[in-house]
């Protein structure tokens, strides 16, 4: 048993979900649960829809949904001749859902409605490759994933009932095995014990391919890429990164928690709780070997790098020059866990706290006016986190020539520093 996941951008073209059918056809004999995301750019339009909904502009959100609509329909006549029909109809009820809702007006917070549109670009996608697959001859078997896994209702961070996700994973998903090679359904999505759709924080599509990975005790787990592998820097900022052949389950922890897009932060430890190995492949060159993940010690790794943009620093003073102590820092944390949301950077001073958050808009306006009412508050936004694992001295000078440093930490390991 192998668990492939499949990106974005490996089914965004008609040509790219064929090749996507000629890589499952290379593993023919095999079993293999596939998780598929939505298509290329869908979870960015379908950001713009929530946007528009949210604000009262139900006239536009109805436009731009129409706008991914039409790109799947298109998408579809390229792909399905034999049995169009029946694919057409389910993407249909899947833009029922969603049409439903948008024709309604909000009344809840904002990630619930993104929720409920955005798992619609996984569902679309899923339903179109798998129908192709079985017009092609590759026999398969699709699956709500919202019925298998299930979460509590913290929109857009959900958290996994492993117990009942595992029971339904058990009765429900392995049995198809017997008498299909391929079983084909959705990252990034469950749903709550009342039906209701949730995500797991964005790229979570790795973490889903890891959930089934765990519990169908799969050999390997498979993230299929548009790069060779994981690679020391994200390879658009910098031209010079380079494929990182073999990495340890820690490496990969360290980087995600620092915000590196490879490899979605949840993913490890399940496949960390039992020795599953996490390859990292090129679905453009499926030849290549590409990274490999496990428990192995890796040594003389190059300087791992990265940035994270559209940063926020929140200065936090005491209003009467008193010291920072316990029970305001106990205050600040409450705060953070009420409005969900983690700093990525953080340093206390004897009156004051400095806090790198990224810019949510809607929770640091809730942050900071709860904050105020305990601390002078202060904002300064448009920075950049820069983080550099394995670093030197030359690197970070080159990298932070030129900027000005408000913030900094260091570790023999690594190194942060928050710039303008």
């Amino acid at each position: 048993m192998k668990v492939f996941k499949f990106g974005g951008a490996s089914i965004n073209t008609a040509e790219r979900i064929q090749n996507t059918g000629n890589i499952l056809r290379s593993y023919s004999g095999g079993k293999i649960l596939v998780i598929i995301s939505a298509m290329g750019k869908t979870t960015n339009a379908l950001e713009k829809v929530v946007d528009a909904f949210f604000e009262g502009r139900k006239e536009d959100a109805l436009k731009l949904f129409e706008q991914v609509k039409e790109s799947h329909l298109t998408l579809l006549k390229y792909l399905i001749s034999i049995n169009w029909q029946q694919a057409e109809n389910r993407l249909k009820d899947f833009f029922t859902e969603v049409e439903w809702l948008l024709h309604d007006k909000p009344v809840r917070d904002y990630d619930y409605y993104y929720d409920q549109v955005v798992c619609c670009g996984e569902l679309l996608s899923t339903s179109l490759v798998s129908d192709y697959l079985n017009e092609t001859g590759i026999k398969n078997k699709w699956l709500d994933v919202r019925d298998i896994v299930r979460t509590d209702d913290n929109f857009r961070d959900a958290y996994i009932n492993w117990k009942y996700t595992e029971q339904k994973i058990k009765t429900d998903v392995e049995p198809l095995f017997a008498e299909y090679d391929i079983v084909l359904t959705q990252g990034f999505i469950g749903s709550t014990d009342e039906n209701e759709s949730t995500t797991l924080g964005r790229e979570g599509s790795d973490f889903s391919a890891a959930i089934f990975a765990n519990i169908l005790n799969a050999e390997s787990q498979t993230i299929w890429k548009d790069v060779e592998g994981v690679m020391n820097a994200d390879p658009k900022e910098f031209p010079d990164a380079q494929v990182i052949d073999a990495l340890s389950y820690r490496e990969v922890v360290e980087m995600a928690y620092y915000g590196a897009q490879v490899i979605h932060p949840k993913t490890i430890k399940p496949l960390e709780n039992k020795n599953i190995p996490l390859h990292v492949r090129c679905f453009l060159k499926p030849d290549i070997a590409g990274t490999v993940i496990s428990n192995k010690p890796v040594h003389n790794l190059p300087p791992i790098i990265v940035l994270k943009k559209n940063q926020v620093l929140m200065e936090l003073s005491s209003k009467d020059f008193s010291f920072v102590e316990e029970k305001p820092i106990a205050q600040l944390h409450e705060m953070f866990s009420q409005i969900k949301i983690r700093p990525n950077l953080s340093q206390n001073g004897a009156v004051s706290l400095l806090c790198c958050l990224d810019d949510k808009t809607e929770k640091i306006e809730k942050l900071a006016l709860a904050a105020s009412e305990i601390f002078d508050v202060q904002l300064e936004k448009n920075l950049t986190l820069l983080t550099i694992r394995h670093y030197s001295r030359e690197k970070y000078e080159e990298l932070t020539k030129g900027k000005t440093v408000l913030l900094m930490q260091r570790t023999p390991e690594t190194v942060q520093v928050l710039m303008r």
